[in-house]
């Protein structure tokens, strides 16, 4: 049975940083791109930033590139998302999802259940 879940979301100050996991089981990493989106209250799900299956290629939004990082660690099945220099319109849940094939596209199929991020001012 396929599955993410994410973790490491919480209450963080202005300027703060955060690290989200989406640990994966029923599938390998190295089978399928992953990408990190968000979802605010009263907005579309955005996506945020998305890595290879190899790692070899990543994207970003352009609101969090020069902040956020995607990273993967294929021995524990794990991607992460550095989150630095947080703000308050960074706040809302935050989801992975497996992509379709090896490379970055449009598509995902499986999803995890989100992770609440609030950024305090």
């Amino acid at each position: 049975q396929v599955q993410l879940v994410e973790s490491g979301g919480g209450l963080v100050q202005l300027g703060g940083s955060l690290r989200l996991s989406c640990a994966a089981s029923g599938f390998t990493l190295d089978e399928y791109a992953i990408g990190w989106f968000r979802q605010a209250p009263g907005k579309e799900r955005e996506v945020l930033s998305c890595i290879s299956s190899r790692g070899d290629k990543t994207t970003y939004e352009d609101s969090v590139k020069d902040r956020f990082t995607i990273s993967k660690d294929n021995a524990k099945n794990t991607v992460y998302l550095q989150m630095n220099s947080l703000k308050p319109e960074d706040t809302a849940v935050y989801y992975c999802a497996s992509g379709v094939i090896e490379e970055c596209t449009d598509e995902y199929d499986f999803w995890g259940q989100g992770t609440q991020v609030t950024v305090s001012s």
